[in-house]
């Protein structure tokens, strides 16, 4: 089974080109729905962080409050650390399952893996091809602003942390620029993915 990781940027737009990598065949795991998944109250990181994190991180019914989660982290890189490691490690383990699972049920199939740090956390090279996505800055701003009703300090604070595309370029092997139409990102798209099927024929 070829294995794809597929990251860029804040809202550049990786769901949209993962659904429809997903249209065309492609097995997609959400490295972020995981990640909600092993922060729910039966999730193995739901203990280590609320223990961490204090009750104050909690809605009423006991559930993480990630906005609340993500206020403790927000501009401290050591306490950020600290949550990733508690969580990134349970979140690689349900992506092995996963791809065990995809790779027994269809061998010569393509599993993607749609994950925002994959190149920072060095797991790009776990993969056989990485697809990095990118819009223009103003792009990205406008549509962060738009989709996650964050201020424009906020939004330009998350940007400022996240790796440069031109830096991430060096890892990719294909590029999908979404600063266009919705179709001709879609027909970037299919190109790509007859690209790897050529790979994996």
């Amino acid at each position: 089974m070829l294995k794809v990781g597929l990251t860029g940027g804040l809202a550049c737009g990786k769901s949209f080109v993962g659904q429809a990598l997903a249209a065309l065949g492609c097995h997609l795991i959400e490295a972020d729905e995981l990640g909600h998944e092993v922060l729910l109250p039966s999730g193995e990181a739901y203990a280590d962080v609320v223990r961490e994190f204090g009750r104050g991180i909690l809605h009423p019914d006991g559930t993480i409050d990630r906005k609340r989660l993500a206020s403790e982290v927000f501009g401290k890189p050591e306490r950020l650390e600290t949550l990733n490691r508690m969580v990134h490690p349970h979140v690689f383990r349900r992506e092995q399952k996963l791809m065990e699972r995809y790779a027994e049920a269809d061998p010569r199939g393509i599993v993607v893996v749609e994950a925002a740090i994959l190149i920072e956390t060095g797991s790009y090279k776990g993969y056989d091809r990485v697809i990095l996505v990118e819009c223009a800055e103003q792009q990205q701003m406008e549509r962060a602003l738009k989709r996650d009703h964050a201020d424009r300090q906020e939004v330009l604070a998350r940007l400022s942390r996240q790796m440069p595309a031109k830096e991430k370029r060096k890892f990719a092997h294909y590029v999908i620029d979404t600063s266009g139409t919705k179709e001709e990102t879609i027909q970037r798209v299919r190109e790509v993915y007859d690209e790897l099927r050529r790979i994996e024929a």
